[in-house]
């Protein structure tokens, strides 16, 4: 059985689908942080068994998001550098709002949960202003 969520981010044309862990390994609220073919990525298991991916840096000084404090009633994460919070649900900038995080597609295959990742030869990292 195969479950997958696009994203506005990356598309599911022009992907490499990169083994990221076993289903079972991955807990409902529970964030975890890999490295899949050079990209940080952030997983997390939102309600529904619906698993997001996003870039595993902050936007603002490339801070591990992993390591932040994930409010599970609202989605929220907040970053542990300077408290920079992201809606997980979507990856959108909470705080602040001109911000948001790169999002990767996922699916789950066989147990399996996988990121595709974007082959074009670029970094998939968005920026924040700081203002």
């Amino acid at each position: 059985m195969t479950h997958q969520v696009g994203t506005a981010d990356a598309g599911t044309d022009s992907v490499a689908w990169a083994r990221a862990l076993d289903e079972d390994d991955l807990w409902e609220g529970e964030l975890t942080s890999l490295t899949l073919e050079g990209d940080s990525v952030l997983l997390v298991r939102l309600p529904d068994d619906n698993i997001r991916a996003y870039q595993g840096m902050c936007p603002h000084q490339e801070i591990e998001l992993v390591d932040g404090e994930y409010d599970q009633d609202d989605f929220v994460l907040i970053c542990p550098g300077h408290s920079w919070e992201f809606d997980l649900r979507d990856g959108a900038g909470v705080n602040p709002s001109n911000c948001r995080l790169f999002s990767f597609p996922t699916k789950v295959e066989d147990g399996v949960i996988y990121v595709g990742i974007p082959q074009d030869g670029q970094r998939h990292y968005n920026r924040g202003a700081s203002d």
